[in-house]
């Protein structure tokens, strides 16, 4: 394997359907972008339609023959999941590859529209939920789903006894929590998917640090403050920090459960390489009873199929 790889050496995505979501900025927008510039049918799936479109039509006018719909997709509500997931199955019988991109990073103490603390429910349940649904429907060349995790995941800890944070919550600490959640997810989905046969592939990655908005759309601002100048000194480009996850949906033969982040020292900025993760990250029976859990919060059931539709 390479290990300088930029998009530049993606090979082109002609017929393949691609959902990215959190497409309409930061690390989403420069994966849309690669996708559309190697022919890929890009969903890009924001909150906000009118940010959706203005950023496809930025993307189409360096790409006449870019192929993106715009399509509606708040996290943070589990009928908005709903909506989308049916429009997705609709529109396309067959998806090839799902990058789970949208986040939010250290907010205050916030709860999604179905009362979860908003970076668990976000996070991590709104993606679990929209994978549940789409599940069925992933096939066609190579399919791929594709978590994007951190390198906070280190520091996070599943608390099952207050998975919501209600009590002595630590913006840094939730954030923790859902991007270990975004791991032992991908590599419980990864366990699943070859239990059942399934030629789906699951697979994560992380970003590093890169310079997007993620830093200054919720933190206080004293944390607006200090990533400003991080931004400036350490930030590798949001173009290099979307590397690992495009890597990870289209680098040929890579394996199901790979985790693929940064070169670099500390994982910090570089180009993409399979990483390792934590120990917590890897332990199945947490996984389990998380998945367990999520299905009990978010009223999905996870139904993977042996095969895949043409």
């Amino acid at each position: 394997m390479s290990d300088k790889w930029t998009a530049d050496q993606m090979a082109y995505q002609d017929g393949r359907v691609a959902i990215v979501t959190g497409g309409n900025s930061g690390l989403g927008l420069e994966t849309v972008k690669a996708l559309a510039a190697k022919r890929a049918h890009v969903v890009l799936a924001c909150r906000n339609i009118q940010k959706g479109e203005q950023a496809a039509a930025e993307i189409r006018a360096a790409h006449a023959d870019a192929d993106i719909e715009v399509a509606e997709l708040d996290l943070a509500s589990l009928d908005s999941v709903r909506s989308f997931a049916d429009r997705v199955r609709a529109d396309h019988p067959t998806t090839d590859l799902m990058i789970n991109n949208a986040g939010v990073m250290a907010p205050p103490r916030g709860e999604t529209a179905d009362g979860f603390e908003l970076q668990f429910g976000t996070n991590h349940l709104g993606h679990f939920a929209l994978t549940a649904q789409l599940i069925g429907s992933l096939g066609g060349n190579d399919p791929r789903v594709v978590t994007v995790s951190s390198g906070a995941h280190r520091f996070g800890r599943i608390k099952f006894d207050d998975l919501q944070r209600t009590h002595n919550y630590f913006r840094w600490r939730a954030y923790g929590q859902s991007k270990l959640a975004n791991l032992l997810f991908a590599y419980e989905l990864d366990r699943r998917l070859r239990a059942a046969g399934s030629p789906v592939k699951s697979v994560a990655a992380h970003p590093g640090y890169a310079a997007t908005n993620l830093q200054f759309a919720a933190p206080p601002l004293i944390d607006r403050v200090v990533m400003t100048v991080s931004n400036k000194v350490i930030a590798q480009s949001a173009a290099m920090g979307a590397l690992p996850q495009l890597y990870a949906a289209t680098y040929p033969g890579l394996e199901s459960g790979t985790f693929v982040g940064p070169d670099g020292i500390g994982e910090q900025r570089g180009h993409p390489k399979p990483v390792g993760s934590s120990g917590a990250s890897r332990n199945q029976e947490t996984a389990r009873r998380l998945w367990e859990v999520s299905e009990e919060l978010t009223g999905v059931t996870f139904e993977i199929p042996s095969a895949v539709p043409g």
